[in-house]
């Protein structure tokens, strides 16, 4: 399925059933009087999140979605029946804001809910009420009123979704610098891969589990090059979905690394982080350098005492031969840990 993280539909509750303007005739009871049933109730239409979407494809291809009518009084008190709620799946982290057009003509956009859970309901359009039947309107003075009340209509709304991905973990770093490779080996998501900038088109996400069933997502953040933060590459299309993660894995690939100092390449994408929004620069950090195997061991040996004389924390991968994966995969697990722990 195509990853589609934005889409517009329009939404429409149900409408009341009319009330019933009925009078028994019955051969016993000639002055029998009104009975008249009243209307059902119109079928709501509540937006639910579900952890089986990923994407809001479906709803580039049906952008309406409209909830039953309440079936119509009858007589001999007979009520109609309520319609049933239509209930509409959004994927977990979806953002929902209605479009609301103002009398002079300009259009705004209100926030309505952020559906962070799955099984999240929200009734977003209430069913109309069922008019009332006849019945309801007898009196001293009239005895058999001939009128009942025509069911009240539901609402309709236009919305905007707007997918954030919520994931455990953000793989951040250069096109080709081999997440998608991570992410494969470590689980069981099956991006596209290969020898180009910009393989990874739309994000893509991988579980992994511990011994103690402890889940945790990953997601392979695409399209971040310099001056991703003002749209180049694929720059703040999939910036917006890092806002979501708990923690980054920063990646650089050994090729691209500054051989004198080998941890300056991280500046770069941190500086795009602050630029787009300074607290996802504030996230916790793992920096991880890959591709160790294109690496000589005179390379390799070099790269890592520099960058232990800077101080920092580096761990030297490589996701093509799964060196060093498993000392990563423990740090993340570690981290992890730790934020439940806060």
């Amino acid at each position: 399925m195509k990853f589609v993280d934005e889409a517009t539909i329009k939404v429409a509750s149900g409408k009341g059933g009319n009330g019933c303007a009925s009078l028994r005739r019955e051969a016993n009871l000639p002055k029998g009087g009104p009975d008249g049933g009243d209307g059902g109730k119109g079928g709501d239409v509540i937006l639910r999140g579900s952890g089986r979407l990923m994407s809001l494809y479906d709803f580039r291809l049906k952008r309406h979605y409209t909830a039953r009518n309440g079936q119509g009084g009858m007589g001999r008190d007979r009520y109609g029946k309520a319609a049933d709620d239509l209930i509409v799946d959004l994927p977990v982290g979806t953002l929902i804001f209605e479009i609301i057009e103002e009398e002079d003509g300009t259009v705004r956009e209100e926030f309505i809910a952020d559906l962070v859970e799955d099984g999240t309901e929200i009734v977003i359009c209430k069913g109309g009420d069922g008019g009332r039947g006849n019945l309801h309107f007898k009196s001293s003075v009239n005895r058999t009123p001939r009128y009942a009340e025509p069911g009240f209509p539901g609402e309709e709304k236009q919305l905007r979704l707007e997918l954030k991905i919520l994931a455990d973990v953000g793989l951040l770093g250069l096109p080709s610098a081999g997440k998608s490779t991570f992410i494969s080996k470590v689980s069981a998501a099956r991006p596209k891969i290969a020898a180009y900038p910009f393989t990874t088109l739309v994000p893509n996400l991988g579980v992994i589990e511990n011994d103690d069933f402890t889940r945790m997502v990953i997601a392979d953040i695409p399209g971040l090059i310099e001056g991703a933060s003002e749209g180049r590459g694929l720059g703040i299309t999939f910036l917006k979905h890092v806002e979501r993660t708990r923690f980054l894995v920063h990646i650089l690939a050994a090729e691209d690394v500054n051989r004198d100092d080998p941890t300056d390449g991280y500046a770069m994408l941190n500086q795009e982080l602050r630029e787009y929004n300074a607290e996802m620069a504030r996230k916790p950090q793992i920096q991880v350098i890959n591709k160790i195997d294109t690496l000589s061991e005179e390379e390799l040996a070099d790269m890592k005492a520099k960058v232990a004389a800077s101080g920092e924390t580096v761990h030297f991968i490589s996701a093509l031969t799964g060196e060093g994966v498993d000392e990563l995969l423990d740090a993340m697990w570690s981290q992890l840990a730790r934020l439940d722990g806060e």
